[in-house]
């Protein structure tokens, strides 16, 4: 998957920018009387968005494709356990989100480790593994931005600038949109 250069440093610059409605829910929410689940779900977009970073970078990213990948296991484990414990309907989407950005890190060519440990697709030598999965991700996420986006455009009709911007549907649907594209360039 060779993405121009001009194409990585955006995606690079749009996927930062994502990283601004958590971080800002993250520090504006604090305190006691939090909602876990609200901030569980804030540190696993924040998470997802940074991996997200590091995909696309052209410099690639600091944290090994390993670290990545156990980062993405666990926190598959711990929505599908809140999943199983019926918390929210938003621990089936980020159960889904972390196995399909482990599937992408891991269903990575090799090829003699040309990429290095790094995780970096954007000069990526061939396709990804398994195809069927990533077509099944481009589904769920063309789905899932077009439902966040029905969302996103009702929940901010009226509401205040600062409200409207750190939404969680215009994030969802921006970051949906995002793993879309990335699965089909890597197929």
């Amino acid at each position: 998957m060779n993405i121009p250069a001009s194409v990585a440093w955006s995606l690079t610059a749009v996927f930062a920018l994502l990283a601004v409605p958590s971080v800002y829910r993250l520090v504006r929410l604090a305190g006691p009387g939090m909602d876990p689940d609200i901030r569980q779900m804030d540190v696993a977009e924040l998470l997802m968005v940074v991996a997200m970073v590091a995909m696309v970078s052209p410099l690639g990213g600091p944290i090994p494709a390993a670290g990545w990948q156990a980062i993405f296991a666990l926190m598959a484990g711990w929505f599908f356990v809140a999943a199983l414990r019926g918390r929210r309907c938003c621990a089936m989407h980020h159960l889904i989100s972390a196995v399909v950005m482990l599937y992408m890190i891991t269903a990575m060519p090799q090829n003699g480790m040309s990429h290095g440990p790094w995780l970096n697709m954007v000069e990526m030598p061939g396709r990804l593994a398994w195809p069927a999965l990533a077509v099944a991700g481009v589904a769920y996420f063309a789905f899932d931005v077009a439902r966040s986006g029905f969302n996103a455009v009702r929940m901010v009709r009226g509401a205040p600038v600062r409200e409207a911007l750190t939404a969680r549907p215009i994030y969802r649907a921006a970051m949906g949109a995002g793993m879309a594209y990335l699965l089909v360039a890597a197929l």
